[in-house]
């Protein structure tokens, strides 16, 4: 079975794994032109117009993988602008079904008179002049003018993608950009990145010296229930272990802790917006600023789990596994930065097994421990996850409170429900938001995105404890 979607995937788990190699051999310097030729040994090319440019697109890969830290204050997406030549300009053009007709709907349609006509009469669009506007599409009898969107940015919804204007590659607006990796996934070329900090990683299990001078933990988030499928979740945790981490938590014992606070906040302040997807956050304060004080000042789970490890060890650090790229930018949060140390995704995590040569189907199973979930924090990998868990919280503690819930995924639906929200007349008092459709299954860093991977979730939440209080508390002293 493969261990990925897409050809995109695979080569950055080919590149990762022969980075964390060399990073374990000490000689990632000396040894950072034979990389490229290990990922792309030819002699023919296997993806572009020759060898010679998928080495140097795989140099500013190996770049970006390694020499960035999570204290840096940049964005976190970027752009391989080499990588980034083949898709065509994006906007309204003339296709082959144009007819060469003589009304010309098109051209009288246009305002800004873009619109030309060459000797067989066929459309042609000035790009220079064009704002696409869409009125010639519209217009045209034969439906020939189409609107071709460059991946990238049809996939961004913030409309933070766009064609540079002297080199036509990508280039991202930060201002905009919410960091929720829609992109990195789309792009059919690779050239959209999320930075790596598997260097940094490594080096802080390498100086722990086998956990002695301190502690390294494991927080995963509760998709990883939906990858890794051809291994048994007791299986994974043992993997983490045997690459060097100390123990291994569940970000779900943090879900459990953030559905009783924030279903406690809700109950206080009575109109209230979910704070765990750090993209459906950020999109709120950067487009909808007067919707910002209804953010949950909840944690999230991965920051209120972590929280806990580090009150209950002064010397421990923490780094989180998830299939999301948002969770490397809430990181260098003020807030969050004590207590997460690094993060690094799902891809990521299957490249640092395999570099390492572990052969997880043969491993005993380990568990969670004390640091286990509960059947509704493993549901917060699905949205509609945490609303679910906010109501069994209020029947748990007998709260007698109208929750009027939306849960929505994808940046267009939250779009409409947070303009929804403005009103004063909202029917619904919570909104429960995920960037990734789906939620953080659909995340644009896990292994696979196939419904399959969604039962395998489904049947790694039902084995966990029903009760979030009970959960929390035996757990928590």
């Amino acid at each position: 079975m493969p261990k990925f979607d897409t050809r995109v995937q695979e080569l950055r788990y080919n590149v990762l794994k022969e980075i964390v190699k060399h990073l374990d051999k000490g000689d990632l310097n000396e040894s950072f032109y034979d990389i490229p030729k290990a990922v792309i040994p030819g002699p023919k090319p296997s993806m572009r117009c020759c060898i010679y440019k998928e080495r140097a697109i795989i140099e500013e890969r190996i770049k970006i993988a390694t020499l960035h830290r999570s204290s840096m204050d940049e964005n976190i997406i970027k752009v391989i602008p080499i990588a980034c030549d083949e898709c065509p300009l994006g906007g309204y053009t003339v296709s082959d079904a144009c007819r060469g007709c003589i009304a010309h709907r098109c051209s009288e349609a246009c305002p800004r008179k873009c619109i030309s006509f060459d000797e067989s009469l066929r459309a042609h669009i000035d790009k220079s002049k064009c704002v696409n506007c869409g009125l010639c599409a519209k217009a045209c009898p034969y439906s020939a003018i189409e609107n071709r969107i460059r991946p990238c940015e049809r996939a961004c919804k913030q409309k933070a993608i766009s064609p540079n204007p002297e080199t036509n590659a990508a280039s991202i607006n930060d201002a905009k950009c919410i960091h929720c990796g829609a992109c990195v996934y789309t792009c059919p070329f690779g050239a959209i990145v999320d930075v790596s900090y598997i260097r940094e990683i490594i080096e802080m299990l390498q100086k722990s010296e086998n956990n002695t001078k301190y502690k390294v933990f494991a927080v995963v988030a509760p998709s990883i229930g939906g990858n890794f499928v051809e291994y048994k979740n007791g299986q994974m945790i043992a993997a983490l272990k045997k690459l060097g981490f100390y123990d291994v938590a569940e970000a779900a014992l943090g879900a459990d802790m953030v559905a009783i606070s924030e279903t406690e906040e809700l109950v206080e302040r009575g109109k209230l917006t979910s704070s765990c997807c750090p993209a459906f956050a950020l999109y709120i304060r950067k487009f909808y600023p007067e919707l910002a004080q209804y953010i949950s000042s909840s944690p999230s789970p991965m920051h209120a789990v972590s929280r806990y490890i580090k009150e209950k060890y002064s010397d421990a650090k923490v780094v989180f596994i998830g299939p999301c790229t948002a969770k490397k930018s809430e990181i260098k949060h003020p807030n969050v930065k004590p207590y997460v140390d690094s993060c690094m995704t799902f891809e990521e995590l299957q490249a640092f097994i395999d570099a390492r040569g572990i052969n997880v189907a043969e491993l005993p199973e380990d568990n969670y421990g004390s640091y286990a979930g509960s059947f509704f924090g493993r549901g917060f990998a699905k949205c509609g996850g945490l609303s679910s868990a906010v109501q069994e919280t209020m029947a748990e503690k007998g709260i007698d409170f109208e929750v009027k819930g939306l849960a929505v995924d994808g940046m267009e639906n939250i779009k409409k429900a947070l303009i929804q929200f403005k009103k004063e007349n909202c029917e619904f008092n919570f909104i429960e938001g995920m960037a990734c459709e789906g939620g953080c299954i659909g995340g644009p860093c896990n292994l696979q995105h196939q419904i399959k991977n969604k039962l395998t979730l489904d049947k790694y939440s039902a084995v966990a404890s029903k009760n979030i209080t009970e959960n929390v508390e035996k757990k928590v002293e």
